[in-house]
This record gives structure tokens, sequence and C-alpha cells, in this order.
């Protein structure tokens, strides 16, 4: 019984991870076609990848305003940034990809 619980437990740890690296690949993918049109080079303002500075402020704010902001749009921004085939989900991704680099 112990082994089947055990089993079980690093079946659903497995699971998990997988979503996690799922989902940031989901991130980076998003980021390296669309985000990085702006992001990179920081084209009308938008907030370069790895500029702490830039970010800190909007990381201040949370995940649900920054998604709201690439909803709508924002400043230069337009709806969705570029991507609008993207998934909220997908958004989500590419924005927790560029915090994840500029912490």
């Amino acid at each position: 019984m112990k082994k089947i619980f055990h089993i079980s437990v690093i079946g659903a740890a497995l699971l998990v991870m997988s979503s996690v690296v799922q989902a940031r690949d989901v991130g980076v993918s998003v980021y390296n076609s669309k985000c990085i049109i702006c992001h990179q080079s920081g084209v009308a303002g938008a907030p370069k990848l790895g500029d702490k500075a830039a970010w800190k402020p909007r990381i201040a704010i949370g995940i649900d305003a920054l998604l709201a902001s690439a909803i709508k749009g924002k400043n230069a921004m337009p709806p969705r940034g570029t991507c609008v085939e993207c998934t909220d989900a997908d958004l989500i991704a590419a924005i927790e990809f560029m915090i994840s680099k500029s912490e």
C-alpha cells in the first residue's frame, strides 16, 4: 500500500512539474515570437526584458493587472500585444517569463 501511495505522489509531482515546464515553454515561445519585437529594444517605452528598474513597479502591481494591460493594450502596445491568437494563459505565461528575467 505504501508503494502505491509513493508512486501516486511521485506521479502527481511529475505532472505538476510537466505543467510548469510547458507553461514556461509557452511563455518563452510567445515572448520570442511576439513580445520580443518591443520588449527587447524598448520600442515606444516598452520595458526591456531584464531591466529590473523598469519592471519593478510593474511587478508590484501584480500579474492580474499586467494581464489586464496586455489584454486591453497600454500606451503604444496594441491589445493582446501583437498576439491576437494568444489565449489569456499564453499571455500570462509570457508575462511570467518576462518577470522571471527581470526580477
